[in-house]
């Protein structure tokens, strides 16, 4: 982890830099997780996983809303990446602030892959659907102990593996993401609309990006859920938009093939653009 006056940071491989921008309360070891297994296997890019302000090992430094957190990304993206080409792919929360990311930076931006994305960062006006279970297994679900009950709240898959596998994700990135942030500065920008926005990038001044896009959503995320991402596909021409059934927030789980099939396919386009002379 190398940390600086800006962002921390973990830097794997060489070649075309690729911004990943984990979600709120959570750090770059998340986003490691689940894209490393596929990074490992594409040579040619080198992952700068960012620990934003607040999260991971990155001070809050008296930050105050996510403009501040905007602006950090963007003085660290002109300092570290300067006017080299580059790729974003944000999760969650990181999502949105990738979005204004790459309208910032249209020109320099070959690529961007959002995983369940923060549209509508008002809670109340998200149109996520109430929990339901998809597989149900209540023998199963009442010989669970009372803290993994706890740790994992609402399961919608309820099987022995895939409760082994959230159960580790929650245990091994999650708790540890969450136990290192710094509530005392966050919690007041997420109880606040009006902080918990980005003012300083506009959807109805958003210039169409033509790079490759990847948005991948969950059909039963109950965080941001998927119907709000819908009105993305029109601000980016040459994207790829799934929702994926069994896929919460928390995606992949156990949908690792085809995550990485999606990634991996998004990075072939990204080459063929790259290599396009027309582009």
């Amino acid at each position: 982890m190398e940390t600086d006056s800006l962002l921390s940071t973990h830097e794997i491989g060489e070649g075309l830099p690729v911004l990943v921008v984990h979600g709120w309360e959570m750090n770059g070891k998340v986003e490691e997780r689940d894209f490393e297994p596929v990074f490992t296997k594409a040579p040619g890019f080198r992952r700068i996983y960012v620990d934003l302000p607040g999260m991971g090992t990155t001070p809050a430094n008296n930050v105050k809303d996510l403009d501040d957190i905007y602006l950090r990304l963007v003085q660290f993206i002109d300092t570290r990446i300067g006017k080299s080409k580059f790729l974003l792919v944000g999760s969650s929360c990181g999502g949105y602030l990738a979005r204004a990311l790459a309208q910032r930076y249209i020109k320099q931006v070959d690529g961007l892959l959002l995983r369940v994305p923060l549209v509508e960062p008002n809670d109340t006006l998200r149109d996520v659907d109430t929990f339901q279970p998809l597989v149900l297994n209540e023998q199963l679900m009442s010989s669970i102990p009372n803290e993994d009950k706890a740790l994992l709240g609402d399961v919608h898959i309820q099987t022995p593996a895939y409760i082994k596998s959230l159960k580790a994700k929650y245990q091994e990135i999650y708790l540890p993401a969450l136990k290192a942030a710094d509530k005392e500065a966050l919690d007041p920008i997420r109880a606040d609309p009006r902080r918990y926005q980005i003012s300083l990038a506009s959807d109805n001044e958003h210039p169409k990006l033509f790079a490759p896009t990847l948005i991948i959503c969950g059909r039963q995320d109950e965080v941001v859920g998927y119907r709000d991402s819908l009105r993305l596909l029109e601000l980016y021409p040459r994207s790829t938009y799934v929702v994926l059934d069994r896929g919460r927030h928390s995606l992949p789980v156990d949908e690792n093939g085809i995550f990485e099939a999606l990634v991996r396919d998004w990075l072939t386009r990204v080459d063929e653009w790259r290599g396009s002379a027309d582009r």
